[in-house]
């Protein structure tokens, strides 16, 4: 008889939030706004955009970060937030792993920098979470594909990537944001086709024209969902035991 596989079913929310439109100096109103409408859509985890919360460096036990967690408890849910946080008196570019009981699982410092003012980060980590093992990247992290193999082998299988992707102009003819989009949504699915896991890239919305607006969601195989150039949030119900039908073929 053969054995029946149940779904490993979990709901993900991205959220292509803008900059400073409520506050000058942070977000903390609207992550805390799009955090209760993730719950509202049914979502499991919802993940921010990179340096999301503050203009200015943050401690770990900064009261955003804690207003953010009790947000997180309140609505039983995970969530990723991402900011430049000291830690032994060095700044790094950190994404933290919050919990449905508003406690921080863990974080990943960023290891591939790009002009970015804070020190690198070496340590690679996944997650365990009630709906899957997750891995964590950071922006220009995306363009360095070994990162991502070494997150397939510790048992991965979404990878979010909280993002604040620029690219200079000189580096297209013409065409520019058109352009650097579709490099960033060739990575985006090369890392999920490679690795036969899901990606989750989420970007903000800025008052730039060398900032790029793209969130999406990919399968091994296609984009799921993604918002381009607006606000906004996206959510996609993913069956985790697609991964090992796919890896067979």
């Amino acid at each position: 008889m053969k054995k029946r596989t149940h779904p490993r079913n979990a709901t993900i929310a991205l959220a292509q939030i803008k900059y400073y439109d409520i506050s000058r100096q942070n977000n903390l109103e609207k992550i805390k706004r799009y955090i209760k409408l993730a719950k509202k859509k049914g979502a499991d985890i919802i993940c921010f955009p990179e340096s999301c919360i503050s203009k200015n460096a943050l401690e770990k036990e900064h009261k955003f970060i804690r207003q953010i967690r009790e947000e997180c408890r309140k609505n039983s849910i995970w969530c990723i937030v991402t900011e430049d946080v000291y830690k032994g008196g060095k700044l790094y570019n950190s994404a933290f792993l919050i919990d449905r009981s508003g406690k921080i699982k863990g974080d990943y410092k960023k290891i591939h920098l790009y002009g970015d003012k804070v020190n690198a980060g070496k340590k690679i980590r996944v997650f365990k979470t009630d709906f899957g093992k997750i891995g964590l990247a950071i922006c220009w992290d995306l363009a360095f594909s070994e990162l991502f193999k070494k997150l397939k082998r510790r048992g991965a299988e979404i990878v979010f990537c909280p993002a604040q992707w620029w690219y200079d102009a000189k580096a297209h003819e013409e065409r520019h944001e058109a352009r650097e989009l579709k490099i960033l949504e060739s990575l985006l699915m090369s890392r999920a086709y490679e690795n036969v896991y899901f990606m989750a890239l989420c970007n903000p919305v800025m008052d730039s024209k060398f900032q790029i607006s793209y969130t999406a969601i990919a399968s091994p195989t296609r984009i799921l969902k993604k918002i381009v150039r607006r606000e906004g949030i996206i959510t996609a119900k993913i069956n985790l035991n697609q991964i090992k039908k796919i890896e067979k073929i």
